[in-house]
Formats: structure tokens, sequence, C-alpha cells
């Protein structure tokens, strides 16, 4: 085995290597100053991250590895150092050997950090080198996985693991607070504690909502992840109040208010993002339920492409999107992902020629170059009258949160005949209903016919985590049941959840959408303004090529995306 080339310094080794010129570390070593070189290369994109790793490795003789998320490190190595002190050196324990521990170290230039570990674990340290951030998801994943099996102890953990670098702004007050400031021993501001780690738990295992409430004798505090709630443990019940209020504080809500619900927002800097969170309060007979709903914008799709439609249903919104007036509805139950797919068209259509003004209840995210109006029905300021403000504004396109009543549609349709592009929300099984449920609110068939383009149903499913799913056969008499001919699953490989630790045993990570689309064609539009029912329109609209939301739903099962069972949660009724 050939001996590593001996490096006079780690400068020489990015050049010797090829991973730069000698130019470009001039440049980044002026520019970089004070901040370690590495770290620069990194931060500016100048070198990917497993490029820098391989060569850190090969400058200090060591070995790179790389830690996936499916790795389970050993618990009872975690326990040869405190949990802090793993998470301030970047080091993770990865395997015992007698009197040697094989260390990875997320910073191998801290090398004071070796000696610290051997001196606290009384072991001789093998170092091996590793990206910083797979270094910190390991260490989180590892301490999520002993929490869940000592309960008992997990509050205690939470109290002992220093906070995550973590800041809170409100929405009032507009600006950064720094939280945890003066938080350096375990014993000061527990409460604070309490609420920091309850949010970096949840950006770190991406949950949607933190579901935090108030029972007889306990508190609850539960994760909904991937759709399903998670149960974790639990702060103690005599906190409860002093927890609630702390978030009102952040919230810049009332906390002397127990007795009517509460709504506010706040934004939250940690591992490495910017979250908004929307806050909701609401009085129960045993105290205060919280839910905080975590909106990353990471998450949303930067293009109607990254939806991951169909062939059909990708061409008919494209085509309906580049419209220049008409209106776009877009159905499914609360929680559906409707705002996001409006927003993922929003994202296509915002140019600086483009004047978007949204109405919505409440702003979800918020969007760079769109005009954004919060809608306050307490205060009176409804979508109708929003809407009429709105296009006094010279909009080219407008994205109403959700159509409500009868006032509404009718400004939405006028909007779109005047030359607007209208986007907008409303609440039905199918996009053929959409039709049926306008001229009951009373919108004229001849005028719908005439400004409607495009009408959309979506449902979000499950998806089966990749790592552990296990191939199944289907029970007939399911597919019998939900009227499923057994021929379309012929020669497919169907899938079923296992578990593993990547997704907390669940069986499912990460949701996707399933949609139908129907666009407007000229033969639907005789049918609307002849007062065609919604199951005619449907029948002509598959005569058309329209997906049906539960054909759609089979076609994920079929590609093995995810299993019969999750299709039929979201669609089996349709």
């Amino acid at each position: 085995m050939p001996q590593p080339v001996h490096y006079q310094s780690f400068q020489n080794a990015l050049i010797k290597r090829g991973v730069l010129t000698e130019k470009q570390l001039q440049d980044a070593l002026s520019e970089a100053g004070k901040v370690p070189l590495e770290r620069f290369l990194l931060q500016n994109r100048i070198v990917a991250p497993e490029v820098l790793t391989l060569t850190v490795a090969a400058y200090f003789h060591s070995f790179p590895i790389a830690l996936p998320s499916s790795l389970i490190l050993p618990i009872e190595l975690l326990d040869l150092a405190p949990a802090q002190l793993w998470l301030r050196l970047k080091a993770v324990p990865l395997m015992r050997l007698g009197k040697r521990l094989c260390v990875v170290f997320g910073d191998p230039f801290d090398l004071l950090a070796q000696e610290e570990i051997a001196r606290v674990t009384r072991l001789d340290i093998i170092p091996f080198v590793a990206q910083e951030n797979e270094v910190l998801d390991a260490i989180g994943r590892a301490q999520t996985r002993k929490d869940s099996e000592n309960p008992g102890l997990a509050m205690e953990s939470i109290m002992k693991v220093p906070d995550a670098d973590i800041e809170v702004s409100s929405e009032a007050q507009n600006k950064d607070a720094n939280i945890d400031s003066g938080l350096d021993s375990a014993d000061e501001a527990p409460v604070i504690r309490m609420v920091n780690m309850m949010l970096v738990e949840a950006l770190r295992t991406g949950a949607s909502d933190i579901h935090f409430e108030a029972m007889e004798k306990v508190s609850r505090l539960r994760y909904r992840i991937d759709g399903a709630l998670i149960e974790r443990p639990s702060p103690p019940r005599s906190l409860h109040n002093a927890i609630v209020s702390r978030i009102k504080i952040m919230s810049d809500l009332d906390i002397a208010e127990r007795r009517n619900p509460q709504d506010g927002r706040f934004k939250v800097k940690a591992l490495k993002k910017e979250v908004d969170i929307r806050v909701s309060i609401l009085p129960t007979i045993h105290g205060e339920k919280v839910v905080m709903r975590t909106l990353d914008k990471t998450n949303l799709a930067p293009s109607l492409a990254a939806l991951g439609l169909d062939d059909f249903a990708y061409k008919a919104m494209r085509f309906a999107i580049d419209q220049p007036h008409g209106i776009i509805l877009v159905t499914g139950p609360t929680g559906s992902g409707k705002t996001t797919t409006l927003y993922s068209c929003l994202q296509d259509l915002n140019k600086p020629d483009v004047n978007i003004v949204t109405a919505e209840d409440p702003v979800e995210y918020q969007l760079h170059g769109i005009n954004q109006v919060h809608v306050n029905q307490q205060t009176g300021l409804t979508f109708s009258m929003v809407l009429r403000s709105v296009l006094r504004q010279d909009p080219d396109i407008v994205l109403v949160g959700e159509i409500r009543d009868g006032e509404t549609a009718d400004i939405a349709v006028k909007a779109a005949l005047t030359g607007h592009l209208v986007l907008s929300t409303l609440h039905t099984n199918d996009a053929s209903g959409v039709i049926a449920r306008l001229i009951d609110m009373g919108v004229p068939p001849f005028l719908l016919a005439s400004s409607l383009i495009l009408a959309q149903a979506q449902r979000l499913f499950r998806k089966l985590c990749p790592l552990c799913k296990k191939a199944c056969e289907i029970n007939p008499e399911v597919l019998i049941a939900n009227h499923i001919d057994p021929q379309f699953f012929e020669g497919a490989s169907v899938f079923e959840p296992n578990g593993c630790p990547k997704c907390n045993g669940i069986g499912y990570k990460g949701r996707g959408a399933v949609m139908e689309v129907l666009p407007i064609s000229d033969a639907i539009r005789n049918a609307i303004t002849k007062g065609a029912s919604s199951s005619a329109l449907r029948e002509l609209a598959v005569s058309e090529g329209m997906i049906t939301i539960k054909d759609a739903g089979m076609m994920k099962v079929r590609n093995g995306i995810t299993s019969l069972g999750a299709a039929l949660e979201v669609t089996g009724g349709e």
C-alpha cells in the first residue's frame, strides 16, 4: 500500500491534489481574512464538501469517512463522554477496539479536541475525518434515539445539552433578539432552554407541527412528521404554564389572556436556516394547548416542474399559468398542500415586469418580490374587501387565499374576465366539483365557462422510506372492495412500510402530492354552459386524458413510491 504524500502545509495539499490553482488559493487567502481557510472554501462553495474532506484526511494522514443517515451509532460509546462534549468538539465515536477509540471529527484542525476526548475517555484516539454537518446530524440522531429509549432521562438531557445556535424574532418587533445569551450553565433559564430544544428537534426531524397540550396530570409533546403525530418525552406538568407564557412572549401575544384563543408568529434562526413559526393557542379544560406550525421556505418547490407531476398534468398546468387572464382553482382538504402548489406557480411567474398581489389568511410564506396582504376577518378586512382594493393596484396576477363566499367568487371571476390572472383555492372533493361549487355560490354558468382555465384537486400521500421498504403481495379483496382492477398491478413490485432509524420506525419518510388536473377545453366549456352535472364533466375530462386522483395514487403504488394502504388513505373514497 503506497504511503500518503506528505504535504508541507494544508495550502500545498490543496494545490498538489488539484483542488485549487495557485491564483485561486491566493485569492481565497486574501478574502478569507481571519476566517479559517477550509471554512471559507466551504461557505463560498469554492470546493465541494466531499473533496475538501478527502484533502483534509490526506493532509492529516487520516481516513475519510461518510456518515449516512442510516448509520446507527452505538449508544454505549456516546456514554463515554458527556453529550455536550461531543457537540462542542464536533466529534462522534464510531467504534471501540480494546483501549482504542475510533472518533470521527468534523473539525480535524482542532487538535486539542483529540487530547480532550482522550483525557475524558482514558482511551487512545484513532482520528477519522467527515463533513462537519454529517457529524452534527449523527450526534442529533443518536441523541434523539437515546431519548426515545430512555424517556425518563430525556428531559434531563434537554436541560444539560447546550442550545443550538438559535435566534428568535417576533413579527411585531421585526428585529432579531438572541434568546440564549446568558445560557452558558444548565441551571439557568430552564424554560427558555426547553422551548429552544423543542424548536431545534422539530427542525432537525422535519416536523411540520409541534403540539404541546395540557392533560389532567401531565403535559404532552407531539411532533407531526410526514403527516403522523409522534409523541416525545414531555416537560414536567408544573412548567406547562411557564412554557406557554414563553411561547406567547416570543409571538408577541398577551401572556395574561388565558380564556380566549390567540394567534401569532415569530421567526427562528437555527441549524443554518431561517424558519417562520406560526402559533395557535387554544384554551382547553386542563390548560392552554399550543400548536406551532413550521414554515420552512426551503421546502417550497422552486418551480412547477419540481412538483413531480405526470406529463398530462404538467402540460395542462404550464399552459394555464402562461395565460394572460382567467382563473385557476386548486382544491383539496386542509393540509393537502394547496398553498404550496400555488406558491410554486408564483415562483415561475414572479418576474420584474409582473405585478403580483396576494390576499391570504394568514400569509404562510413570505416571498421576495410579491406584495402579500394579510386578511383579518376580525377587523372586517375580508377577502372580498381586499380583492376590491387589490384590483385598483394595477395587478397582473392576483392570488386569493381561499374563495369562501359568493361575493369573493363573483369578484374573482369578474377580475379574471377583465384581464387578470387569478389563482385561488376552494374546498371540494374533486376537480369537477369546482364548477358545481361556484355555481352554487351564485356564479352564472356562462361567466364561469368564459373565465375558468383549469381546476385541480390534490392530496398529500406518505412516501415509503427507501431504506427499509419491503416487497409485499396485494390482498385481492382490498382491490375488489376499492373498485381497483387487479390487472393494474400485474408485473409490478408493490411495497409496504417496515421501519428503521432513518424514518423513526414509521416506515414512511417525506410526502408527495397526487393531483387530478382538469383543463377547461371547448367541449367542457359547452357542457358547463348547458348545466352538465359534475359526474358528466368528470367523464368528459377523463375521455380527454385527465388522470383521476385515485388513478394517480395507484400509479405511485405501482412505481414503488408509496404503499397501497397509504394511497387509499387519501384517495380511497374518490
